[in-house]
């Protein structure tokens, strides 16, 4: 029987024992055991708080819990008690992920009970309410499971019904819940209700189609810049060119949301994260009317060093980025709070390269932020090497007459291999210069990088595990390629 003291009580007695090598240093994580999709970010009296998908016994998946963190800046933040187990009959195999919002100066949170039978079949997927006054104590209401099989309409399994979004129109909550059709196919289904606890349902708001992959997940939607947008996690979407490689993939859709009628109008649809490890994210607003994300920085089918090695710990989340539109394309730009955590900081400009290479031997970049602006008119090709030392490295690269910027992880420590019909090392976008002139914002930590490229309209996230020390950078270039601006500061948190 799980519970919320076994649970607390093995934290506080095994989170000194975990081997810390690949801690990140200003990435959430969880102190022990295994975490992944975020779950009910939100930001509720004064204070950012984020729960998340948590098994803290091992470093392995296993029955989840809600694991819970706070923060004042996005950054820094706190390991508070662990805020749901599953300890009843309606969610006692695992309180799946779901959503937060404030209801009368109460925090409620949203979540899926899952429920383990005899065979598949037997599985049965509920949604269930939690209220804490004071956002750290939660009691689940008398009336759970609020939303059931027996409220599902036609084509739509019971097996596969969770990670519930909360909303909130007018008088009504909606609700958006990831459902599997018969037939198999993604929809998001419509419920609503006045008071968190009695729901009707309403429509489905959007139906997958052939080739769309068989399972929504992690649905979320908010209105940015005078648009609605829609952003489903998917298993099993069918590769197309250079985008869907992983084994799950995160869509984001720009449309328009009819509430009255409960239907979603898509207008475009691409992927979020160009990266190898970016999933499930989860947005809000804040005080301030920013639109927030936030994501498991991991992928699903794929070893983890930090559980294969017996590190006692597995799983992190994305730097929190910022979103905004342009171009009808939706932008990723990093939180501006994590530029008070910059130190250290060097700087080169006008370094002009003709078919060689320069090692930046003065530079050290572990825990570190680095912009790069790169003139590649006159360029065939450049390459950065990051994290690197004598037998490893990074590479980040550009094909200047294709347009092409990659990422590739294949020599970056320990190798990382997944269920993949062919393994999957590296990803690359379509990159336009602006101006002929590459931007970049590279963020690395201990176990990861995350680069933004082109003032946000691309982003690639990934895990990375050196072997060794990796601090070096590296940058050859094919052809004439100029670096206008160079600049590096660590992060220290």
């Amino acid at each position: 029987m799980y519970t919320l003291k076994k649970a607390n009580t093995f934290i506080e007695e095994n989170s000194e024992r975990i081997i810390a090598d690949y801690r990140n240093d200003y990435h959430l994580m969880a102190p022990v055991g295994w975490i992944n999709d975020p779950n009910g970010f939100i930001y509720y009296k004064g204070e950012y708080h984020m729960f998340y998908q948590y098994y803290p016994y091992k470093a392995v998946w296993g029955p989840m819990h809600w694991g819970h963190s706070k923060s004042k800046d996005l950054i820094n933040w706190e390991t508070v008690p662990v805020a749901l187990a599953p300890d009843q009959p309606y969610d006692k195999d695992g309180c799946f992920s779901g959503t937060a919002i404030e209801k009368d100066g109460k925090l409620y949170l949203m979540y899926t009970g899952h429920i383990e039978g005899e065979t598949e079949e037997d599985i049965r997927q509920v949604q269930c309410i939690a209220v804490s006054s004071d956002g750290i104590n939660f009691k689940k209401v008398e009336q759970n499971p609020v939303i059931t099989e027996a409220d599902l309409p036609e084509n739509a399994k019971p097996q596969d019904f969770r990670d519930p979004k909360v909303v909130k129109k007018g008088d009504f909550y909606y609700s958006l819940i990831a459902s599997r059709q018969e037939q198999d196919g993604g929809q998001i289904l419509l419920y609503k209700s006045k008071d968190l606890l009695d729901w009707q349902f309403v429509s489905v708001m959007l139906k997958g189609e052939k080739g769309e992959g068989p399972m929504w997940e992690c649905p979320d939607i908010f209105e940015l810049d005078g648009k609605d947008v829609l952003l489903l996690s998917v298993d099993g979407l069918p590769k197309k060119e250079n985008n869907f490689l992983n084994t799950h993939s995160v869509v984001v859709i720009i449309g328009e949301m009819d509430w009255e009628k409960g239907i979603f109008h898509k207008e475009t649809v691409e992927e979020l994260d160009y990266g190898l490890d970016f999933y499930a994210p989860q947005t809000i607003e804040d005080d301030k009317n920013r639109r927030i994300m936030i994501s498991w920085m991991q992928m699903w089918g794929r070893n983890i060093p930090t559980e294969t090695e017996q590190h006692g710990w597995a799983g992190s989340m994305t730097l929190p980025r910022e979103l905004f539109i342009k171009n009808n394309h939706v932008y990723q730009r990093p939180v501006a709070e994590i530029k008070n955590y910059y130190t250290n900081k060097q700087d080169y400009k006008i370094i002009k390269l003709s078919d060689e290479t320069k090692a930046f031997e003065e530079l050290s970049a572990e825990v570190s932020a680095i912009e790069l602006e790169v003139d590649v008119k006159e360029g065939k090709r450049f390459d950065i090497e990051l994290r690197s030392n004598q037998i490893e490295k990074t590479l980040l690269s550009y094909d200047c007459e294709t347009s092409i910027l990659e990422l590739n992880r294949v020599n970056s420590g320990i190798e990382l291999v997944g269920k993949e019909e062919e393994h999957v090392y590296k990803r690359s976008v379509y990159c336009e210069p602006e101006n002929n002139k590459i931007n970049l914002e590279i963020f690395l930590d201990r176990a990861s990088i995350e680069v933004f490229a082109n003032q946000g309209r691309y982003t690639l996230t990934s895990t990375i595990y050196p072997t060794k020390k990796a601090d070096k950078i590296k940058v050859t270039a094919e052809g004439i390629v100029e670096i206008v601006r160079l600049e590096k500061w660590d992060i220290e948190v």
